[in-house]
């Protein structure tokens, strides 16, 4: 039995569809019932900062995928200790590439720490470590409709990745036993500046969008959190977009490829798919 945590978000949804599709026993921890889920799916609600809440989510499960939402250490302390009293045998933690920096940027530290908690247990893990999500482009919605989106990045380079090829690798390391104690970067296979993402989004959704360089912080925040952001994660952000904008390279990896066996989606084809949310610009 496998526990699945984050199951509403952009990766967690679509991994509850891939083992739904695979037939795996599976449920998925939810603070309240969704009926948009599979109806084979066993929902147990709790919450990640309730431990009593865990105990019932957690009986007779072998394998757990850890989704933390924000930037503290008590939900991994909790699931810890929860996985830990219950027996379970494999933990699936969803990191992030920001680990890999050099220096570790705020967002890396926090999952770093997340990581080290989850050795220290003595729980068999596997680290999913993907560069920035394809669905971060939603972020640039509230711009678009004014017709620009704000680059704070300018020549610095990234290889974004679609959540449900996360969700696809993720399925493969909790349905196959060669995964423990393995981290994989994954990343998508194309690499790109803002201004190059946004051009290829304008194709897709049939009309131009100018390109707007960021004038200061609050702008940058902007850029990943429309309605802003906590002070911690708002100056975080600022330090990883000024790490990204020095790599005019991007990182890339074949690990999607490798673990499941065919190439990561093209951002070109994550934006057809998704024209349709990216509505007409006022005044166009």
């Amino acid at each position: 039995m496998l526990l699945i945590t984050g199951a509403t978000g952009h990766v967690g949804r679509a991994l509850v569809d891939e083992l739904d599709r695979k037939g795996v026993d599976f449920r998925v921890l939810l603070r309240a019932p969704r009926a948009d889920l599979p109806d084979r799916v066993a929902q147990v609600i709790g919450d990640l900062g309730r431990p009593d809440s865990l105990a019932a989510a957690l009986e007779n499960v072998h394998q757990v995928f850890l989704l933390v939402p924000g930037t503290g250490l008590e939900h991994t302390a909790n699931v810890i200790a929860g996985a830990r009293s219950t027996g379970v045998q494999h933990l699936v933690y969803l990191s992030s590439y920001a680990v890999l920096g050099e220096p570790t940027p705020a967002m890396g530290r926090w999952h770093h720490e997340r990581e080290q908690m989850i050795r220290r247990s003595g729980i068999p893990a596997t680290f999913l470590r993907p560069t920035g999500f394809m669905t971060n482009t939603f972020d640039w919605l509230s711009t678009i409709r004014s017709g620009y989106v704000l680059d704070p990045i300018g020549p610095g380079r990234a290889a974004p990745i679609d959540p449900a090829d996360i969700a696809s690798v993720a399925a493969a390391v909790l349905t196959q036993d060669c995964h423990q104690d393995k981290e994989y970067t994954l990343t998508g296979a194309e690499a790109f500046t803002v201004a190059e993402q946004v051009g290829i989004l304008a194709k897709a959704i049939g009309h131009d969008l100018e390109v707007r360089p960021v004038e200061d912080a609050e702008d940058v925040v902007r850029f990943r959190y429309p309605d802003g952001a906590p002070p911690a994660l708002a100056a975080a952000v600022v330090e990883g977009v000024r790490l990204m904008r020095a790599d005019t390279v991007g990182l890339r990896t074949d690990a999607v490829r490798r673990i499941t066996g065919r190439e990561p989606r093209s951002f070109a084809d994550w934006c057809r798919q998704n024209a349709a949310a990216f509505a007409e610009p006022a005044g166009k």
